[in-house]
């Protein structure tokens, strides 16, 4: 098990971008896939990115070209770059941590942070 920490969300506008950050502790992080979801008012969470501890990534459709997944792991901190950000973008963004898996689901994560606010206005 892994803890984290998001931070970096914010109020922003349309085709403004944002940079959410995930703070990790624990044994081993770097050897974690980590991965971002969001989870919009009304909605299921939903898959973003994932990032394998090589630093490969995989995008949801619907943010491809236009997020970035990265991680730091001397600093054990993985990064989301959100740019064109959109109305539709507007959740509670969330850093995930798994052992060792390539799904998009989120019963496939262990470790969860506490959100951090996305809202982006039209």
């Amino acid at each position: 098990q892994v803890q984290l920490v998001e931070s970096g969300g914010g109020l922003v506008q349309a085709g403004g971008s944002l940079r959410l950050s995930c703070a990790a502790s624990g044994r081993a992080v770097s050897t974690y896939t980590m991965a971002w979801f969001r989870q919009a008012p009304g909605k299921e969470r939903e898959f973003v990115a994932r990032i394998w501890s090589g630093g490969g990534t995989y995008y949801a459709d619907s943010v491809k070209g236009r997020f970035t997944a990265s991680r730091d792991n001397i600093k054990s901190t993985v990064y989301l770059q959100m740019n064109s950000l959109k109305p539709e973008d507007t959740a509670v963004y969330y850093c995930a941590a798994g052992r060792y898996t390539s799904s998009s689901r989120s019963g496939d994560f262990g470790s969860w942070g506490q959100g951090t606010q996305v809202t982006v206005s039209s």
